[in-house]
Protein backbone atom coordinates (compact mmCIF):
# COMPACT_ATOMS: atom_id res chain seq x y z
CA UNK A 1 0.00 0.00 0.00
CA UNK A 2 2.50 2.59 1.00
CA UNK A 3 5.44 1.32 -1.34
CA UNK A 4 7.02 4.52 -3.25
CA UNK A 5 4.19 6.83 -1.10
CA UNK A 6 4.41 9.59 1.51
CA UNK A 7 4.30 9.69 5.18
CA UNK A 8 3.93 12.81 7.36
CA UNK A 9 5.00 13.11 11.14
CA UNK A 10 4.17 15.42 13.85
CA UNK A 11 4.47 16.17 17.54
CA UNK A 12 1.57 17.68 19.13
CA UNK A 13 0.41 19.04 22.82
CA UNK A 14 3.27 19.47 24.87
CA UNK A 15 7.00 18.34 24.48
CA UNK A 16 8.62 15.52 25.43
CA UNK A 17 12.46 14.39 25.80
CA UNK A 18 12.44 11.66 23.07
CA UNK A 19 10.51 13.33 20.78
CA UNK A 20 13.26 14.49 18.09
CA UNK A 21 14.43 10.38 18.71
CA UNK A 22 11.03 9.26 17.48
CA UNK A 23 10.89 11.89 14.92
CA UNK A 24 14.06 10.35 13.34
CA UNK A 25 13.31 6.96 14.20
CA UNK A 26 10.05 7.50 11.65
CA UNK A 27 12.03 9.34 8.95
CA UNK A 28 14.86 6.82 9.08
CA UNK A 29 12.52 4.16 9.07
CA UNK A 30 10.86 5.26 6.10
CA UNK A 31 14.14 5.82 4.37
CA UNK A 32 14.60 1.99 5.03
CA UNK A 33 11.67 1.05 3.00
CA UNK A 34 12.20 3.94 0.48
CA UNK A 35 9.23 5.78 1.11
CA UNK A 36 9.58 9.77 1.32
CA UNK A 37 9.06 11.87 4.62
CA UNK A 38 6.90 14.98 5.34
CA UNK A 39 7.36 16.48 8.02
CA UNK A 40 4.50 19.18 9.47
CA UNK A 41 5.61 21.76 11.95
CA UNK A 42 3.65 23.33 14.26
CA UNK A 43 1.88 19.99 15.40
CA UNK A 44 -2.14 19.73 14.35
CA UNK A 45 -1.76 24.38 13.17
CA UNK A 46 0.53 23.41 10.78
CA UNK A 47 -1.03 20.21 9.08
CA UNK A 48 -4.28 22.83 8.76
CA UNK A 49 -2.15 25.38 6.75
CA UNK A 50 0.06 22.86 4.50
CA UNK A 51 3.58 23.98 6.65
CA UNK A 52 5.16 20.59 5.70
CA UNK A 53 9.41 20.06 4.57
CA UNK A 54 10.61 16.96 3.51
CA UNK A 55 12.79 15.00 6.00
CA UNK A 56 15.46 13.22 4.88
CA UNK A 57 17.84 10.21 6.35
CA UNK A 58 20.56 13.48 6.81
CA UNK A 59 17.92 15.87 7.76
CA UNK A 60 17.65 14.25 11.03
CA UNK A 61 21.03 13.66 11.66
CA UNK A 62 22.52 14.37 15.42
CA UNK A 63 18.82 15.07 17.28
CA UNK A 64 18.67 12.51 19.12
CA UNK A 65 20.01 13.30 22.22
CA UNK A 66 18.18 16.92 21.86
CA UNK A 67 15.12 17.37 24.11
CA UNK A 68 12.05 19.30 22.67
CA UNK A 69 11.05 19.00 19.20
CA UNK A 70 12.83 20.91 16.17
CA UNK A 71 8.82 20.18 14.32
CA UNK A 72 7.67 22.56 17.37
CA UNK A 73 4.34 22.34 18.54
CA UNK A 74 1.58 24.31 19.27
CA UNK A 75 -1.91 24.88 20.26
CA UNK A 76 -4.69 24.66 16.56
CA UNK A 77 -8.15 25.71 17.75
CA UNK A 78 -9.19 25.28 14.41
CA UNK A 79 -8.05 21.56 14.39
CA UNK A 80 -10.62 21.14 16.72
CA UNK A 81 -13.49 21.68 14.39
CA UNK A 82 -14.64 19.89 11.92
CA UNK A 83 -14.09 22.46 9.30
CA UNK A 84 -10.48 22.85 10.30
CA UNK A 85 -9.97 19.29 10.13
CA UNK A 86 -11.15 18.92 6.58
CA UNK A 87 -8.89 21.27 5.28
CA UNK A 88 -5.74 19.25 7.31
CA UNK A 89 -7.35 16.12 4.60
CA UNK A 90 -6.91 18.49 2.07
CA UNK A 91 -3.62 19.51 2.79
CA UNK A 92 -2.57 15.67 3.13
CA UNK A 93 -4.36 14.96 -0.55
CA UNK A 94 -2.75 18.54 -2.21
CA UNK A 95 0.58 16.49 -1.34
CA UNK A 96 -0.27 13.63 -2.18
CA UNK A 97 0.15 11.70 1.44
CA UNK A 98 -0.70 8.78 2.25
CA UNK A 99 -0.16 8.46 6.08
CA UNK A 100 0.19 10.33 9.25
CA UNK A 101 2.41 9.66 12.52
CA UNK A 102 1.41 11.67 15.59
CA UNK A 103 3.36 11.89 18.25
CA UNK A 104 2.10 13.83 21.15
CA UNK A 105 -0.02 13.10 24.81
CA UNK A 106 -3.49 11.91 25.32
CA UNK A 107 -5.01 15.16 23.81
CA UNK A 108 -3.53 14.95 20.20
CA UNK A 109 -4.04 10.86 19.69
CA UNK A 110 -7.83 11.48 20.80
CA UNK A 111 -7.59 14.43 17.89
CA UNK A 112 -5.95 12.04 15.63
CA UNK A 113 -8.07 9.39 16.30
CA UNK A 114 -11.16 11.60 15.48
CA UNK A 115 -9.50 12.65 12.21
CA UNK A 116 -8.72 9.40 11.33
CA UNK A 117 -12.33 8.29 11.50
CA UNK A 118 -13.90 11.15 10.39
CA UNK A 119 -11.82 10.85 6.99
CA UNK A 120 -10.81 7.36 6.73
CA UNK A 121 -7.31 8.03 6.54
CA UNK A 122 -4.42 6.00 8.26
CA UNK A 123 -3.61 7.47 11.58
CA UNK A 124 -0.59 6.14 14.18
CA UNK A 125 0.00 7.20 17.38
CA UNK A 126 3.16 7.40 19.64
CA UNK A 127 2.73 8.39 23.23
CA UNK A 128 4.65 11.17 24.22
CA UNK A 129 4.43 12.62 27.39
CA UNK A 130 6.35 13.17 30.93
CA UNK A 131 3.00 12.52 33.16
CA UNK A 132 2.60 9.03 31.53
CA UNK A 133 -0.73 9.14 32.23
CA UNK A 134 -1.69 7.53 28.30
CA UNK A 135 -3.65 3.92 28.77
CA UNK A 136 -2.58 1.30 26.86
CA UNK A 137 1.54 1.56 27.38
CA UNK A 138 3.60 1.03 30.42
CA UNK A 139 5.57 4.36 29.26
CA UNK A 140 5.60 6.87 27.45
CA UNK A 141 8.22 9.36 25.34
CA UNK A 142 9.86 11.32 27.92
CA UNK A 143 8.55 10.44 31.33
CA UNK A 144 12.22 8.65 32.54
CA UNK A 145 13.91 11.93 31.54
CA UNK A 146 11.47 13.97 34.12
CA UNK A 147 12.07 11.26 36.48
CA UNK A 148 15.65 11.84 36.44
CA UNK A 149 15.45 15.13 35.96
CA UNK A 150 13.35 15.64 39.02
CA UNK A 151 15.79 13.60 41.09
CA UNK A 152 18.61 15.43 39.92
CA UNK A 153 17.07 18.47 41.15
CA UNK A 154 15.89 17.57 44.89
CA UNK A 155 19.36 16.24 45.17
CA UNK A 156 20.57 19.42 44.75
CA UNK A 157 17.62 21.12 47.06
CA UNK A 158 18.52 18.67 50.11
CA UNK A 159 21.99 19.91 50.05
CA UNK A 160 20.46 23.26 51.23
CA UNK A 161 18.13 21.94 53.10
CA UNK A 162 20.63 20.16 55.26
CA UNK A 163 23.08 23.18 55.13
CA UNK A 164 20.32 25.37 57.05
CA UNK A 165 18.42 22.76 58.76
CA UNK A 166 15.22 23.76 56.60
CA UNK A 167 12.36 22.18 55.19
CA UNK A 168 11.64 22.27 51.24
CA UNK A 169 8.25 21.76 49.89
CA UNK A 170 9.39 20.48 45.87
CA UNK A 171 6.37 20.96 43.19
CA UNK A 172 6.62 18.32 40.55
CA UNK A 173 4.11 18.31 37.56
CA UNK A 174 1.50 16.11 37.84
CA UNK A 175 -2.04 17.75 37.62
CA UNK A 176 -4.36 14.41 37.49
CA UNK A 177 -1.74 12.09 37.98
CA UNK A 178 0.94 11.60 40.76
CA UNK A 179 3.67 9.31 39.20
CA UNK A 180 5.98 12.00 38.95
CA UNK A 181 5.98 12.55 42.64
CA UNK A 182 5.31 9.43 43.85
CA UNK A 183 8.85 7.86 41.90
CA UNK A 184 10.75 10.43 41.89
CA UNK A 185 10.29 11.35 45.40
CA UNK A 186 11.42 7.42 46.02
CA UNK A 187 13.85 7.75 44.01
CA UNK A 188 15.29 11.12 45.68
CA UNK A 189 14.04 10.39 48.97
CA UNK A 190 11.57 12.60 50.17
CA UNK A 191 10.47 12.43 53.43
CA UNK A 192 6.83 13.14 52.45
CA UNK A 193 5.40 12.70 48.94
CA UNK A 194 1.69 14.42 48.64
CA UNK A 195 -0.25 13.00 45.25
CA UNK A 196 -3.94 13.89 43.96
CA UNK A 197 -4.83 9.93 44.02
CA UNK A 198 -4.23 9.74 47.96
CA UNK A 199 -5.83 12.78 49.40
CA UNK A 200 -3.82 13.28 52.41
CA UNK A 201 -5.65 15.52 54.87
CA UNK A 202 -3.27 18.65 56.32
CA UNK A 203 -3.41 17.77 59.70
CA UNK A 204 -1.78 14.17 58.34
CA UNK A 205 1.11 16.13 57.09
CA UNK A 206 1.24 17.97 60.29
CA UNK A 207 1.41 14.78 61.80
CA UNK A 208 4.27 13.36 59.64
CA UNK A 209 6.35 16.45 59.88
CA UNK A 210 6.16 16.54 64.00
CA UNK A 211 6.91 12.64 63.94
CA UNK A 212 9.96 13.23 62.25
CA UNK A 213 10.99 16.10 63.77
CA UNK A 214 11.07 14.21 67.03
CA UNK A 215 12.71 11.19 65.67
CA UNK A 216 16.29 13.59 65.30
CA UNK A 217 15.70 14.62 61.62
CA UNK A 218 16.78 18.26 61.33
CA UNK A 219 16.14 19.11 57.38
CA UNK A 220 12.77 16.99 55.08
CA UNK A 221 12.01 17.52 51.87
CA UNK A 222 8.34 16.89 50.90
CA UNK A 223 7.45 16.21 47.24
CA UNK A 224 4.15 17.75 45.95
CA UNK A 225 2.20 16.77 42.64
CA UNK A 226 0.81 20.01 41.42
CA UNK A 227 -2.29 18.26 41.36
CA UNK A 228 -2.40 17.64 45.28
CA UNK A 229 -5.27 19.22 47.44
CA UNK A 230 -3.54 19.69 50.64
CA UNK A 231 -3.25 23.25 50.06
CA UNK A 232 -4.80 25.99 47.74
CA UNK A 233 -1.26 26.21 45.91
CA UNK A 234 1.75 25.05 47.40
CA UNK A 235 2.61 28.58 49.00
CA UNK A 236 -0.40 28.72 51.19
CA UNK A 237 0.53 25.22 52.41
CA UNK A 238 3.91 26.19 53.20
CA UNK A 239 2.53 29.01 55.33
CA UNK A 240 0.08 26.86 57.02
CA UNK A 241 2.61 24.37 58.14
CA UNK A 242 4.61 27.59 59.28
CA UNK A 243 1.85 28.82 61.30
CA UNK A 244 1.25 25.75 62.78
CA UNK A 245 5.14 23.90 63.48
CA UNK A 246 7.14 26.59 64.65
CA UNK A 247 9.96 24.89 64.83
CA UNK A 248 10.38 24.53 60.43
CA UNK A 249 11.72 27.30 58.35
CA UNK A 250 10.20 26.29 55.18
CA UNK A 251 10.94 26.90 51.89
CA UNK A 252 9.26 26.66 48.41
CA UNK A 253 10.83 25.32 45.18
CA UNK A 254 8.22 25.19 42.02
CA UNK A 255 10.79 22.86 39.21
CA UNK A 256 8.24 23.73 36.43
CA UNK A 257 8.79 23.39 32.96
CA UNK A 258 12.53 22.33 33.88
CA UNK A 259 11.01 19.20 34.35
CA UNK A 260 9.91 18.83 30.30
CA UNK A 261 13.94 19.49 29.12
CA UNK A 262 16.97 18.67 28.85
CA UNK A 263 18.58 16.07 26.63
CA UNK A 264 16.59 12.58 26.79
CA UNK A 265 18.09 9.46 28.95
CA UNK A 266 19.21 6.41 26.99
CA UNK A 267 15.53 4.39 27.94
CA UNK A 268 13.67 7.34 26.31
CA UNK A 269 15.97 7.00 23.37
CA UNK A 270 15.54 3.95 22.81
CA UNK A 271 11.53 3.80 23.22
CA UNK A 272 11.34 6.60 21.45
CA UNK A 273 13.42 4.56 18.44
CA UNK A 274 11.32 1.61 18.77
CA UNK A 275 8.24 3.26 18.60
CA UNK A 276 9.47 4.97 15.75
CA UNK A 277 10.21 1.89 13.66
CA UNK A 278 7.13 0.43 15.07
CA UNK A 279 5.01 3.34 13.87
CA UNK A 280 6.04 3.04 9.95
CA UNK A 281 6.00 -1.22 10.15
CA UNK A 282 2.23 -0.41 11.08
CA UNK A 283 1.14 1.58 7.96
CA UNK A 284 3.44 -0.49 6.20
CA UNK A 285 1.21 -3.26 7.05
CA UNK A 286 -2.15 -1.04 6.74
CA UNK A 287 -2.93 -0.53 10.69
CA UNK A 288 -4.87 2.49 10.63
CA UNK A 289 -6.09 4.76 14.08
CA UNK A 290 -4.04 2.79 16.56
CA UNK A 291 -1.40 3.75 19.05
CA UNK A 292 1.77 2.06 19.64
CA UNK A 293 2.68 1.55 22.86
CA UNK A 294 4.87 -0.49 25.16
CA UNK A 295 3.64 -3.57 27.69
CA UNK A 296 5.83 -5.65 29.11
CA UNK A 297 8.88 -4.60 26.86
CA UNK A 298 7.26 -5.64 24.59
CA UNK A 299 5.93 -3.35 21.86
CA UNK A 300 1.71 -3.34 21.25
CA UNK A 301 -0.90 -1.71 19.67
CA UNK A 302 -4.34 -0.24 20.58
CA UNK A 303 -6.76 1.89 18.83
CA UNK A 304 -6.65 5.13 19.19
CA UNK A 305 -10.20 5.13 20.13
CA UNK A 306 -9.40 3.45 23.57
CA UNK A 307 -6.72 5.96 24.16
CA UNK A 308 -7.90 8.19 27.24
CA UNK A 309 -5.90 9.63 29.97
CA UNK A 310 -5.61 6.73 32.37
CA UNK A 311 -7.95 6.69 35.84
CA UNK A 312 -6.14 3.91 37.56
CA UNK A 313 -5.55 3.33 40.95
CA UNK A 314 -2.22 4.61 42.59
CA UNK A 315 0.30 1.88 42.99
CA UNK A 316 -0.22 1.10 46.51
CA UNK A 317 3.62 -0.79 46.93
CA UNK A 318 5.01 2.39 46.30
CA UNK A 319 3.22 4.11 48.57
CA UNK A 320 3.62 1.38 51.41
CA UNK A 321 7.93 1.48 50.39
CA UNK A 322 7.47 5.19 50.44
CA UNK A 323 6.09 5.30 53.99
CA UNK A 324 8.37 2.42 55.68
CA UNK A 325 11.57 4.26 54.21
CA UNK A 326 10.48 7.58 54.54
CA UNK A 327 11.13 7.49 58.45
Amino acid sequence: MFKNKKIAVLTSGGDSPGMNAAIRAVVRTAAFYNLESIGVYRGFQGLVEGDFKELTARSVKNLIHRGGTFLKSARSDEFRTYEGRKKARQQLQKNEISGLIVIGGDGSLIGASRFSEEFDFPVIGIPSTIDNDIHGTDFAIGYDTALNTVVEAIDKIRDTASSHNRLFLVEVMGRDAGSIALNAGIGAGAGIILIPEMKRSRELLLESLSRSKKSGRTSNIVVVAEGDDAGKNILELAQFIELNLKEYEVRVSVLGHIQRGGSPSCYDRVLASRLGVAAVDSLIGEYSNIMVGIVKGNVTLIPLSEVTKEKTDVDRELIRVSDIISR
